[in-house]
């Protein structure tokens, strides 16, 4: 997470808000005060003022000592959605390319060292995790990432090398030179083809989206299995259909660009970007 400005000028109890919010997941559903604590490194007074808070918000309830996320934690995604205009311009765009290759379709943005799906249209369950606007995955072993990290600022880049490339897999690039090589890659390229670095079997390509001053704001992305596709055929046949249905989103988002000068599609070059 980085910040700007004046540390003296962050609000150190809406952070610790946040930090007793993002504590509620998978693993936490219904966590009792001394967890919560635990999670944050708060301490129990602490916490027990900020649940306290949330609950005169309406945001969290407690009952027999444990605590559960009420229903209206959802407004806070849903002000997100309302306030980007690009989820709605590219959720007919998700829908036709779904459509077109018959695998889910994504976009996602970069949130640290993370990707965030913002819209997607699933067509069939791939991966491990249920995957949801709002599930977050590792920016630098996805397809997503490589192409968020690749039009990225440096410092961008070395916060997530800095982080550490974790190995999900024997096929995730963990090597900080060779990660930099790969992004270099696809940005020469102007796409990103992954193979089974954050999942065996998984496949993916994504390529930029870009807003009307030509930043690169977002990955869109199609994510298969390689029981039923190869990283030739995703080049061959899926990247294409990205990069034109990023054209159009970018279009429509005021981009008046092409998103790529005669993207490079090769085939059985070295390495998978």
């Amino acid at each position: 997470m980085t910040t700007e400005g004046n540390p003296r000028d962050l609000i150190q109890s809406l952070e610790r808000g946040f930090a007793v919010l993002l504590a509620f997941d998978a693993e936490r559903p219904n966590p009792t005060l001394a967890e919560l604590a635990a999670a944050t490194q708060l301490s129990r007074p602490a916490v027990r003022r900020i649940l306290l808070t949330l609950q005169h918000l309406g945001y969290v309830h407690g009952e027999g000592g444990r605590w559960t996320l009420t229903p209206r934690v959802l407004s806070i995604g849903q002000h997100y959605s309302a306030s980007h205009g690009m989820i709605e311009i590219a959720q007919p765009h998700l829908l036709r390319l779904a459509e077109q290759t018959g695998e889910s379709a994504s976009l996602a943005a970069l949130d640290g060292t993370e990707v965030v799906y913002v819209a997607r249209v699933p067509v069939r369950r791939i991966m491990s995790i249920n995957v949801s606007i709002g599930t977050r995955v590792p920016a630098h072993s996805t397809s997503m990432g490589r192409v968020l990290l690749g039009w990225a600022p440096d410092e961008v880049v070395d916060h997530v090398i800095a982080a550490g490339l974790t190995a999900h897999t024997e096929h995730t690039v963990t090597d900080p030179d060779e990660f930099r090589r790969r992004l270099r890659d696809v940005r020469s390229l102007g796409y990103s083809v992954v193979a089974e670095e954050l999942e065996k079997g998984l496949l993916s390509a994504a390529v930029p989206v870009r807003d009307s001053s030509g930043a690169v704001v977002a990955a869109l992305a199609s994510s298969t299995s390689s029981g039923r596709s190869t990283v030739e055929q995703l080049r061959a046949d899926v990247v294409p259909l990205l990069i034109k249905a990023a054209d159009r989103i970018s279009t429509d988002f005021g981009h008046r660009q092409s998103v790529t000068s005669g993207p490079n599609v090769r085939k059985g070059h070295e390495g998978f970007f």
